[in-house]
């Protein structure tokens, strides 16, 4: 079923936060562990904007559909990087502007490279656009799960109110990218062969080229090494399974494999 981007761009608004209670968090304040995959999950919503300025630099930017898809997409992940600084306020942290102003300054080296990255790797292939396609698909099922799970261990009735509307949103990203990859892959064995490369070599789970890897590897251990977590991962494997060309890659599994919990006895660099 083919992705009806008019309906779509006449729904997108800010996500819902009316009639949630904020100050909840005051009086039931979310465990630190918790709280820590919030930083995480606001840090990297905040930075799609910097995403979608590299995306413009490549061929994606020719594609007039995936051009108006981006902007309103930014727009939506904008304000869940507003909605989850409003978590962090209740917990007497800092949020939107002044902690997205040290995090990029941070990554000041990286702002300036990384839209020539972009650039060289669209410019090596012709299949950029099926490649960016699928590593979106997969992105936006991995974000998706990771707030599922994090309402699910955190237990809180206001964040878990908070994710549902943040997932239903996140849930037409889904749907875009997903059809516009499985259409881009099935008519092109090359470009098959050209994103499994890129899956298999280059993909990382969301987050991981912005921040530190201490904080990724949280996340994933706290999200996805246990049981169920396990089995979601699974469930986004069998879905990447189904995309014509990349049965069998096992990208979640080999990414909680990688920055699942470290032995105590490890110290992190």
């Amino acid at each position: 079923m083919s992705f009806d981007l008019g309906t779509y761009t006449r729904r997108v608004r800010p996500v819902e936060v009316a009639g949630l209670d904020f100050a909840a968090f005051e009086r039931q304040p979310l465990a630190e562990a918790d709280l820590r995959c919030i930083r995480y999950m606001h840090d990297v919503e905040f930075h799609t904007s910097c995403y979608l300025r590299d995306l413009l630099n490549t061929s994606a930017h020719a594609d007039p559909e995936v051009s108006t898809f981006l902007t309103m997409w930014n727009y939506e992940e904008h304000w869940h990087g507003e909605a989850l600084a409003s978590v962090l306020a209740a917990h007497g942290e800092q949020g939107g502007e002044m902690r997205i102003t040290a995090m990029r300054d941070r990554l000041r080296r990286r702002m300036r490279t990384s839209p020539l990255m972009w650039m060289g790797i669209s410019a090596a292939t012709r299949h950029f656009l099926a490649i960016h396609m699928t590593v979106g698909a997969i992105n936006e099922w991995t974000t998706q799960a990771g707030y599922a799970r994090l309402a699910a261990r955190a237990g809180h009735p206001v964040l878990s109110e908070l994710l549902r509307r943040i997932m239903r949103q996140e849930g037409l990203h889904i749907d875009f990218y997903r059809s516009r990859a499985s259409a881009l892959l099935d008519r092109s064995p090359k470009a098959q062969r050209a994103t499994r490369l890129v899956l298999r070599y280059v993909w990382r789970p969301v987050g991981a080229g912005v921040m530190p890897t201490s904080e990724v590897r949280h996340v994933v251990g706290h999200l996805f090494a246990d049981a169920e977590g396990r089995a979601v991962a699974a469930r986004i494997d069998r879905r990447i399974d189904r995309l014509p060309g990349l049965a069998g890659l096992g990208l979640m599994r080999r990414t909680v494999r990688r920055y699942g919990p470290l032995p105590a006895s490890t110290v992190l660099s």
